[in-house]
């Protein structure tokens, strides 16, 4: 009657002595976390809340890079440590609003820094004379300003769809210190954009 046995390979995968140290042998990986998973799980929490953030995109103006409808993470503790660089993506306070009003949040990219000189002319964004090469732009921009020198403590920053965007070209520099975090990426985007 040697069908009535086990097969040696139920020996083998099963009963082996030499398997059984593995986790998955036993469901005591299952268990509910204790007290230290929760107080891990509450840092992780604080930690997230204090220096990170997930905002909405309401606006075309960062089109391509960012669309309508897009979920975005943006990290706060950046800036503490060092100053902000040609090319990030950053969310910050309304410069052209007052202390008293309920204040609008807007992302833009830094394509300048304090002491350049920016212009945009004949469809072509120029930073101390140089035309600069931006293949993440929509289009052209249709407008021109006038050479304006980035004063210090400032950033000017520009919409990646640059013909519909309310940027420092309207408004001049950007303040630093209305600079309220980085973009680290997208987290979510909407099927149908």
């Amino acid at each position: 009657m040697s069908f009535l046995r086990p097969s040696a390979l139920y020996q083998f995968l099963i009963a082996s002595p030499s398997l059984r140290w593995m986790p998955c042998q036993s469901w005591g990986f299952l268990r509910w976390p204790g007290l230290d998973g929760f107080l891990r799980l509450l840092v992780l929490v604080l930690l997230w809340s204090t220096f990170s953030e997930i905002r909405h995109i309401p606006s075309s103006s960062m089109y391509p890079t960012l669309r309508v409808g897009d979920r975005i993470i943006v990290e706060k503790a950046t800036y503490y440590i060092r100053s902000p660089a040609i090319h990030d993506i950053v969310t910050f306070r309304d410069p052209t609003q007052h202390t008293g009003e309920e204040q609008g949040v807007f992302i833009k990219r830094i394509v300048a820094k304090a002491g350049d000189l920016v212009q945009v002319n004949h469809g072509s964004l120029y930073v101390n004379g140089i035309a600069q090469k931006e293949d993440f732009i929509s289009g052209c921009p249709t407008y021109k300003s006038n050479l304006i020198c980035v004063p210090h403590g400032h950033v000017y920053v520009l919409g990646d769809n640059r013909n519909n965007s309310y940027d420092s070209h309207v408004w001049g520099p950007l303040p630093m210190r209305n600079i309220l975090g980085r973009y680290v990426m997208c987290c979510y985007r909407p099927s149908n954009n």
